[in-house]
């Protein structure tokens, strides 16, 4: 039986409602990347100022402390990430926090590959944080995520990480930066890619440092071997040109320009206050319709820790809620499918590990006119599918 509904009569301008890559600035073409330094190596002067001005421009926007490093490293967030587990764990024991795919990852690694034995892993289901009050962030090194890409769960503080400590605070904000206030006084290692909020192309990432992560570096050599990508230390010392455009590899120059293009547009929106406020009006905008009565709602329980990035729905409506788990996943994957058939949501499906639903990107380079056009469909489909499904 085919849904009855019409289809609403309005459309979101740009569809790309991706969680990586992410959609490109408002306005963005390929005339935005005419300056890029093609075929130019990148240790030449003028590349090498292009990447030096990627990470200047990128600590200006986010207010990072004076003192603390910021380089461009190989394999997007996820490498930045296992450089800092490579090289700054196993100096004392280390706490980490797991709460959707990615802080799974880490927790794997750190317990799994770097086989460290004083490490606790404290973890909670989808939808939730873990008990902060049992990490020990005062005297052992913590691993975690700040916005849960995959479960749309972000942390809504750093307190339970004191200001005077004597472990490192080693976070993953790859789809925080840019779009969540991050209290540099906490944190220690921050990490982030370039395809996430600032839309980005892919494969590089951002490793910022703080003086006392610079000290463990210097401090700390690893029992196991280190391969020449995670290096960050030549003869005891930091390599201070990893963080002034020396990369440690090749990088696209293509990618380059695109980054700074992101960065401009960042300025011309008011900087970080403003990135903010762009995402924080497209979750306002999606919390204010599940509150009228939608049939979805926020995979994250509490409402203090809803992403403004990775919105991540699931489904309430009642025919959905009693059907087995395969049936979820199915109806899920039938909606995400008639959103991106009829062209109105690209790559709008949860991520495959997480309860079955919709994650919607919301970070600032999305407009919330596009998400306010999105969300009449959100409704139709879920009609059409409940038609296909239940009715029929």
């Amino acid at each position: 039986m085919a849904n009855a509904a019409p289809k609403p009569d309005i459309r979101p301008a740009n569809p790309n409602f991706s969680s990586g890559p992410c959609a490109k600035r408002p306005g963005w073409s390929l005339a935005a990347l005419e300056g890029a330094l093609l075929g130019r190596s990148h240790r030449a002067k003028d590349p090498k100022a292009k990447l030096a001005e990627v990470i200047d421009r990128s600590k200006a926007i986010l207010g990072l402390p004076a003192g603390w490093r910021l380089g461009i490293v190989p394999a997007s967030d996820t490498g930045a990430v296992e450089m800092a587990l490579w090289s700054m764990l196993g100096a004392r024991g280390v706490d980490i926090l797991a709460w959707e795919s990615f802080s799974k990852d880490w927790a794997t690694d750190v317990v799994k590959q770097l086989k460290l034995t004083d490490a606790r892993v404290i973890d909670a289901p989808y939808g939730r944080l873990p008990n902060l009050e049992q990490v020990d962030a005062a005297s052992r090194d913590v691993v975690f995520v700040w916005n849960g890409t995959t479960s749309g769960v972000r942390l809504p503080h750093a307190d339970f990480i004191p200001v005077q400590r004597d472990g490192l605070a080693i976070c993953d904000a790859t789809s925080a930066a840019f779009a969540m206030d991050l209290p540099w006084d906490r944190l220690d290692v921050v990490t982030w890619s370039w395809q996430k909020v600032l839309g980005g192309e892919a494969a590089h990432g951002m490793l910022a440092l703080s003086p006392r992560a610079v000290a463990r570096l210097e401090s700390h050599k690893p029992t196991w071997p280190m391969p020449k990508i995670f290096r960050m230390t030549k003869d005891g010392k930091l390599n201070e040109g990893i963080f002034k455009g020396e990369t440690i590899n090749t990088p696209s120059m293509l990618c380059v320009e695109d980054a700074l293009d992101g960065l401009r547009w960042a300025e011309s929106v008011g900087g970080l206050k403003g990135l903010v406020a762009r995402s924080e009006a497209n979750l306002a905008a999606i919390a204010a319709w599940v509150a009228a009565g939608s049939g979805f709602g926020f995979l994250a329980e509490d409402p203090a820790t809803r992403s403004c990035t990775s919105i991540c729905l699931t489904i309430t409506a009642p025919w959905f809620t009693v059907m087995g788990a395969e049936a979820q996943a199915a109806a899920a994957k039938k909606l995400a499918g008639l959103l991106e058939k009829e062209g109105v949501a690209l790559d709008a499906g949860a991520y495959r590990d997480a309860p079955p639903g919709l994650r919607i990107w919301g970070g600032a380079t999305v407009e919330t006119a596009d998400i306010a056009a999105l969300l009449p469909w959100l409704d139709w489909a879920l009609a059409a599918v409940e038609a296909e499904i239940v009715v029929a």
